[in-house]
């Protein structure tokens, strides 16, 4: 049995700032100078929301279902609220857009029916998670919490609430919306933070003779010689 803190401290984490997100998104909509195109605020919660999303899919999910104690009722659960979250940012992201189909519905009512929804899905996650500490141990769990921060950087930006979210239909799914999604966020202007990047190793004496780029350390300073002070006299050898 696992403490599960690492894993739960990690998802506490995302959890608490998509919340903060979510507080500056729904601040930008009172104030009409501000464009709705295109909007920073709004862009970060959706792109974030949906990377964290997608990583529950790809890395927790297959977990709970193989390892845990009646993981496919857990996992059915989870699904479900996470596919009423996943419709509503869409609905958030045509109003940002504009869409004609969303006139019906005002930004109150929408932002009332995304904190709900992400409520519901947040105590759906919290089970997958308690399930987890209760089956597996804390170098499993140090070993997913890893694979789930790397996950969330390389998985789409947009909720696909009806494509497959499970097996291998969801892995297919992830890695081409991947693509698709990063297309259309340049195409539209949306704001969406890149990855954070590794800072790549200096190569060895090998890589930099293959590569025939030798890179010599630096060498000290000469030391200068001082020149004799001002009236005294240097005695000759």
């Amino acid at each position: 049995m696992g403490t599960t803190t690492c894993l739960r401290e990690a998802l506490q984490h995302t959890h608490d700032e998509l919340c903060e997100r979510l507080v500056s998104a729904r601040a930008t909509i009172d104030r009409p100078e501000i464009s709705r195109r295109g909007c920073p605020p709004i862009d970060l919660f959706l792109s974030g929301t949906s990377k964290h999303l997608h990583a529950v899919d790809q890395v927790i999910l297959p977990r709970v279902r193989h390892m845990c104690g009646d993981g496919s009722q857990l996992v059915h659960d989870y699904l479900g609220s996470e596919k009423e979250l996943e419709v509503v940012l869409a609905h958030v992201k045509a109003h940002e857009f504009g869409s004609a189909y969303e006139t019906a519905f005002d930004w109150d009512a929408v932002w009332g029916d995304v904190e709900e929804a992400i409520d519901q899905q947040w105590a759906q996650e919290c089970r997958l998670v308690e399930q987890l500490g209760e089956d597996l141990s804390d170098d499993r769990l140090e070993e997913i919490t890893a694979e789930f921060a790397a996950a969330e950087e390389r998985a789409p930006s947009r909720p696909h609430p009806f494509l497959p979210h499970t097996g291998p239909g969801g892995w297919v799914a992830r890695r081409v919306m991947r693509i698709a999604d990063a297309f259309w966020d340049t195409v539209e202007g949306r704001f969406v933070p890149e990855p954070r990047r590794q800072e790549r190793k200096r190569p060895g004496l090998l890589g930099q003779y293959l590569m025939a780029d030798p890179r010599f350390d630096e060498e000290p300073e000469e030391a200068v010689e001082a020149s004799p002070a001002e009236g005294e006299r240097t005695v000759p050898s």
